[in-house]
């Protein structure tokens, strides 16, 4: 559900989105619930390109056969703004491993898991999207 204000002559409205089937669309504006019809149904959003950027990759020596790491993804798209771990070092499940900026609020990214970091596929000041792998932890 996304939510948004509204200042329409003066007043403040609430309103939140909720789900989208073909042509109609849930919304609650004050707390009360409507049901609102789109002239049309509304398209697929067109895919955001972002520019190419080449760097290094910075990884560890290869993990031994068969132990293969775990992706620790972003939860939602933002920039990066830092990052607390390098290549090679040990972390605990719930240790802060980078900071994300998402809309104007910083987030802590954790690791989910003890491991190594293994490989770390972002650098400060990176734009990633929601799911885009952001350090491998073996």
């Amino acid at each position: 559900m996304k939510d948004y204000k509204f200042k329409v002559s003066g007043k403040d409205y609430t309103v939140s989105v909720d789900n989208v089937e073909e042509n109609i669309v849930n919304v609650v504006v004050n707390g009360t619930a409507h049901k609102v019809e789109l002239e049309k149904a509304p398209e697929a959003p067109a895919a955001v390109a972002r520019p190419a950027v080449q760097r290094p990759v910075e990884t560890a020596a290869p993990a031994p056969a068969g132990k293969g790491g775990k992706a620790l993804k972003s939860p939602l798209p933002g920039v990066i703004l830092d990052l607390f771990v390098k290549v090679g070092d040990a972390v605990k499940s719930g240790q802060k491993v980078l900071l994300l900026e998402a809309m104007k609020m910083e987030n802590n990214i954790d690791s989910d898991k003890d491991g190594t970091v293994l490989e770390i596929k972002v650098a400060k000041g990176d734009s990633v999207n929601e799911g885009d792998t952001l350090i491998i932890i073996g």
